[in-house]
């Protein structure tokens, strides 16, 4: 045997051609963009952003791969800015610059400090490297602007199960190991299930149940009894990641701080990031308290920005102080139900025409064409109050906004009543 047998099922299955590579069809199917620019030979740098196991750092192989470009590639995990500048002088003492520019592939970019991501403007924008980095979390968050702009931002999917079924199919097929067995699929539900779409974890999966065996049959019996005994408790690249962050979610929502800070302490001693459970309680703040105690997304807020410059292990403290907050307030989800109702109203009437009055007049023209004749500026009058339409004719008196039950939005809504009568049936 040589080294390479020694290596994971997933390693020694991954796609040598992009016509081996399965799914993202939308981003490397025959028709689409990336695809296209790979084979004109040009692309340029860009960000990969997508769940763990759906083939980014094989997409980035690939690329350099059909390109026949030098490939470098640096964890943000494990490397530094002299990591950095050691490629760039690297790339630029061998010539390599114009042309034919090498591809810096940089796996979980989002972990990089901005001093890090700086660091690559320079050698990005000149085009001494094409970057290509990849992430699970939002770029938009997590990679500084001024990198982000010089990049384009490809999102890639979990694995649907026929893709899943493609890549057990091939792998039991084509692996050196695999294809001398006998191996009978019985079953998926329960092997897709705990992939989570991730293809990587199938195939650890896959390669756990036949490992120690000439034959082997695939069952949902025989996938939960190997999970159990092998895979850890927390794991927050899978499935249990995604189960403990909704415990976590709904003991908040039933507030109930007991539950909830056990799941966060689930979370923590799992190794979350600080920054993703932040940014979960950022979200639940308006979307399951909102008005009914505006002061929750400012702690909520606060926490999130406290986490960002504070390390571990004093952020457990920030977080569970939060958390706890929010636990214990009195919740509604009006400000979740509103803006969902306004937006299925507008994908049913479309763009309707913004009332004449309503509309700005910086122009003659546009005073000539009666644009904002007839407004009532609102602080001319009794309370702020002067009585008018301010939503297109055909949806008048349409109620968007329904308060919630709690002492605050029982407030908001015998206010409306007040100013809006019978109009919006408050």
């Amino acid at each position: 045997m040589n080294n390479a047998d020694y290596r994971p099922l997933a390693e020694r299955v991954r796609p040598a051609t992009l016509s081996d590579y399965v799914g993202q069809e939308h981003i490397v199917g025959a028709e689409a963009p990336l695809r296209k620019a790979i084979e004109n030979g040009i692309i340029p740098s860009i960000i990969l952003w997508g769940p763990p196991g759906v083939g980014k750092t094989t997409l980035a192989q690939l690329v350099a791969q059909h390109l026949d470009r030098p490939f470098y590639t640096l964890s943000a995990i494990n490397s530094g800015v002299k990591d950095i500048r050691e490629v760039i002088d690297k790339v630029k003492n061998q010539g390599l610059f114009g042309g034919s520019n090498a591809i810096l592939f940089i796996d979980e970019i989002h972990r990089f400090s901005k001093s890090q991501q700086d660091s690559l403007l320079s050698a990005v924008e000149k085009g001494i490297i094409t970057l290509i980095g990849a992430t699970t979390e939002n770029p938009s968050f997590e990679v500084i602007s001024a990198l982000l702009s010089r990049c384009q931002v490809y999102v890639l999917k979990h694995h649907t199960p026929e893709e899943l079924h493609t890549i057990l199919d091939k792998a039991i097929a084509e692996d050196r190991h695999l294809k001398n067995k006998s191996i009978t699929i019985e079953e998926t539900e329960a092997l897709f299930r705990v992939s989570g779409g991730d293809a990587r974890r199938l195939l650890n999966v896959l390669e756990l149940i036949v490992n120690h065996s000439d034959e082997a049959k695939i069952t949902d019996d025989t996938v939960m009894s190997v999970i159990q005994q092998n895979l850890a408790l927390y794991d927050k690249t899978g499935e249990q990641h995604y189960d403990i962050a909704s415990a976590f979610i709904k003991s908040m929502r039933g507030s109930d701080p007991n539950a909830t800070v056990y799941w966060l302490a689930r979370m923590i001693d799992g190794g979350e990031d600080a920054k993703f459970i932040a940014r979960r309680m950022l979200i639940f703040a308006s979307e399951d308290i909102g008005n009914s105690n505006p002061t929750a997304l400012v702690i909520a807020n606060n926490c999130f920005q406290a986490v960002n410059v504070i390390g571990w292990p004093e952020s457990r403290i920030i977080l569970s102080q939060c958390a706890l907050y929010l636990a214990s307030s009195v919740k509604s989800n009006s400000a979740y139900r509103a803006i969902n109702a306004g937006q299925e109203i507008v994908r049913k009437t479309g763009d309707l025409s913004v009332p004449l009055h309503l509309r700005n007049a910086p122009t003659q023209l546009m005073k000539d064409l009666n644009y904002g004749e007839n407004y009532k500026y609102s602080h001319d009058h009794t309370d702020a109050l002067g009585e008018q339409e301010f939503l297109p004719e055909e949806i008048s008196g349409t109620r968007i906004f329904n308060p919630g039950n709690s002492k605050r939005e029982s407030e908001l809504r015998a206010y409306l009543k007040s100013i809006w009568k019978d109009k919006y049936g408050y």
